[in-house]
């Protein structure tokens, strides 16, 4: 994988910036030693060497282990619960289930408070979908937990179910909520679409479906469980220890006071442990009646029941544009389900639509229903890749139908301002148009293009290999920050630094970015920097690490606090050396005079920091600032062969440029690029959920052997990542702009544009199936 980086380049020795003055708000660095450089991980000897700890990793004395029993069906109530068998087993210290007195009974399926208020409970009478929890068991050993589970006794009345939204509402489709099938219809409009269709050359209307995908990161959802008397301790695979803490305290009844979550290490989450799930709170309930430490860690089958996926969308788009290439009316519906109760079944599908390009004339309609399946959870960058499927294919139909490039129709139509918020507010950074223009120069766009237009080689007959390129832009709601947060930076009297956050590493670099940050600024190496994150018993407040907005918000705080720290040290350093404390500076664990080089001292050596033992800094996440908008964007470039006898996809080579503000770690950037690119190729390619809707509604392919994610031969050996970077002070302190949901958003839709450009077959539905290719080619040749 190609990537612009100098890898092994030793960072250059210069001083750290100067602090702000007072009442000034620290200016963009000009010059960087640690940000932007591609240093490794600040714990990379931990995740190599076996020594990080993971939630799965922790072991207390006389620990116990759960499991949760999970309905086999698709729609059916408990008529009879019967535990008394598996009460008696061998090993067996706890079995619950029906109704639980020590749970709220209210449990809500989507993070916050859902806009149609359907909740279930911790273990509910009716069970709505596959997997949902029906009892569970805490043992001295996984083994005997898991015969104690078959030895519940369980009778069912099943029901019917629908396992297809677009049946959802027909008549007499069963109900899943007595109320009936529809969670809500939102509507939008700006303009006048009819007329803007009016004022078009070329109208053109299409019909596309995008999959649902199933969240399955390597680590498994799961937690450990611990009362000591009234004060509950979970360690978690989550990506927000606050929002754990917060959701399992208001189940059992708590004071947020009295339940600690303990982060640490976890092996992905994708958006899927944003939230408390229900095993957080079934391992508290089987610690307390044992009086022991409880560990639950989901099987891999199970998580793909019931810790959340991507819904499915089905979506109609219209779409007018004018001979010159403006476009002049969309009109968008789509029918989504978030599964058996309200998860954002159709949440953000429309903000393409609604934001991505100049276009007056905009009408969305969006319905989200209920069916017979798992609950939906944010799957990176929810919504936005399923709106991208069905815009960005249909943009290069449009620039087909007025004989112009793909490439230069966006950039006919790159936004000023969100035009999707009231009063249209302009970006802090627009880099669509960069993005477009280097990502396509650099990519060989139109010498690529060239080539792909070209008939095919010809042997015996006509090749049986199609090339084609494809691209596709994109832009992520979100991407600045989200306060609050607040950060903590010591410096004790030997020179050391502590570094105290909040927030999660998800996998992503967050630990190595936020050293780099205090690291520039207290001009010390990042790797000497001790942190402390992710713990609500030990660090600071913070939203959770999701949405990209982790480096755009934490990187300021941790920034102001390393300043705070600075200003009390050089004062220390000014009497010491009885020098003015502007003229210092430092550099490498020491204070030096830029006038004087006679006056320089170590840290270590400073009398006055001894005295103290430690200095503290404390540094807050401003909010953006007002009437802007700070969101990422991106375009993609890929080139595609197409097997026409089998109808196999392989994807060649693949670009990513990006606007995400300043490249904070060149490789942990690059790294989220790939990832990202990689996701994506699993919408377009492999990754579908595939229920039996006509017998039992019941998951056929939970496993990773039937469902299908990217593996090293469905991606290109090629991958290049290219940061544009474009710096303001109206992003914030840092520059930094989220990148971990943009690099997905676009990525299925330029393989499908690029699938198109190889062989004339425009597929609306993914994945891009070899079955469904060889379909569609075959009426191709029957209509030509």
């Amino acid at each position: 994988m190609a990537a612009k980086s100098d890898k092994h380049k030793q960072p250059e020795a210069f001083p750290a910036p100067d602090p702000p003055r007072a009442g000034e708000t620290a200016k963009l660095w000009e010059k960087t030693r640690f940000v932007g450089k591609p240093f490794p991980r600040v714990d990379a000897y931990e995740r190599l060497s076996g020594s990080a700890m993971y939630p799965a990793d922790v072991r207390l004395p006389n620990m116990l282990y759960g499991a949760i029993l999970g309905s086999p069906h698709a729609n059916a109530r408990i008529k009879r619960l019967d535990m008394t068998r598996a009460e008696k087993m061998p090993g067996v210290r706890a079995v619950i289930g029906g109704t639980v007195p020590e749970a709220n009974p209210a449990w809500n399926y989507r993070q916050g408070r859902p806009a149609v208020q359907v909740a279930g409970k911790v273990f509910d009478p009716h069970c709505r979908f596959e997997g949902d929890a029906v009892a569970a068991v805490a043992a001295d050993n996984p083994y005997q937990a898991q015969d104690a589970l078959r030895a519940v006794v369980v009778e069912y009345e099943v029901l019917p179910f629908v396992a297809d939204e677009r049946k959802a509402l027909q008549p007499g489709a069963p109900l899943v909520h007595g109320e009936g099938n529809l969670v809500q219809t939102d509507r939008y409009q700006r303009g006048d679409v009819e007329k803007g269709f009016a004022e078009a050359d070329v109208v053109l209307q299409e019909t596309y479906r995008s999959a649902c995908e199933l969240h399955t990161p390597m680590e498994p959802h799961g937690c450990v469980a611990n009362w000591e008397r009234d004060r509950l301790t979970l360690w978690e695979s989550t990506q927000g220890v606050f929002a754990v803490q917060s959701g399992v305290a208001e189940i059992l009844g708590l004071p947020l006071a009295k339940v600690r979550v303990i982060g640490g290490y976890m092996g992905g989450g994708f958006g899927s442990k944003l939230q408390a799930g229900k095993y957080s709170v079934i391992a508290a309930l089987l610690a307390r009646r044992t009086g022991r430490p409880v560990k639950l860690i989901l099987p891999r089958e199970q998580t793909y029941l019931a810790v959340g996926n991507r819904p499915p969308c089905n979506m109609r788009l219209k779409a007018g544009v004018r001979k010159d290439g403006t476009l002049t009316a969309l009109d968008f519906s789509v029918l989504g389900t978030g599964g058996a109760y309200p998860a954002g079944g159709t949440s953000l599908v429309d903000w393409q639509v609604r934001d991505l390009y100049s276009c007056p004339n905009v009408r969305i309609e969006t319905t989200d229903v209920y069916v017979n399946a798992g609950p939906a959870r944010p799957f990176r960058a929810p919504g936005h890749p399923q709106g991208s499927w069905a815009l960005e294919q249909m943009m290069d139909a449009l620039a087909k139908a007025i004989r112009m490039d793909p490439v230069e129709f966006r950039l006919k139509n790159v936004p000023s301002g969100s035009q999707a918020r009231e009063g249209m507010p302009p970006y802090a950074t627009t880099g669509l148009k960069q993005c477009l223009e280097e990502g396509a120069r650099a990519f060989g766009w139109k010498e690529a293009r060239q080539e792909t237009s070209a008939p095919p080689a010809k042997a015996s007959g006509v090749s049986h290999l199609r090339r084609g390129v494809g691209m596709a832009s994109g832009l992520w709601v979100a991407g600045g920050a989200m306060p609050p947060s607040t950060v903590i930076v010591k410096m004790f009297s030997d020179g050391s630094v502590n570094l105290n956050m909040g927030a999660s590493d998800i996998g992503t670099g967050t630990k190595t970015i936020m050293a780099a940050v205090a690291a520039e600024e207290l001009g010390i190496a990042p790797e000497s920097i001790q942190i402390e994150h992710a713990d609500t018993g030990t660090t600071q407040y913070t939203r959770p690490s999701g949405g990209s907005k982790t480096v755009p918000t934490e990187s300021p705080a941790v920034r102001a606090a390393a300043i705070h720290v600075k200003e009390q040290l050089l004062s220390i350093a000014a009497e010491a050396l009885k020098a003015d404390k502007a003229d210092l500076a430092l550099m490498d664990g020491r204070v030096l005079s830029k006038s004087d080089d006679s006056k320089s001292v170590k840290i270590a050596d400073l009398a006055g920091l001894k005295q103290r033992g430690v200095i503290v800094g404390i540094g807050s996440r401003a909010p953006d600032p007002p009437g802007k908008v700070v969101n990422p964007f991106a375009a993609q470039f890929c080139e595609v062969e197409v097997n026409v006898f089998t109808g196999e996809v392989r994807i060649l080579r693949f670009l990513g440029a990006h606007d995400s503000g300043r490249v904070m770690n060149r490789l942990t950037y690059d790294n989220q690029v790939f990832g990202g690119i990689t996701m994506g190729i699993g919408l377009a390619l492999t990754e579908c959920r595939i229920l039996d809707a006509s017998q039992t509604g019941k998951l056929l392919n939970r496993n990773w052997h039937d469902y299908k994610l990217p593996t090293v031969l469905d991606v290109p050996a090629e991958m290049v990542s290219l940061p544009i970077e474009i710096l303001s002070p109206e992003i914030n302190t840092t520059g930094a702009k989220g990148l971990g949901e943009p690099v997905t958003i676009p990525t299925a839709a330029a393989v499908a544009n690029a699938v198109y450009d190889a062989t004339g077959v425009r597929v609306t539905e993914s994945p891009i199936s070899p079955m469904q290719l060889c379909k569609l080619l075959s009426e191709q040749l029957k209509e030509g």
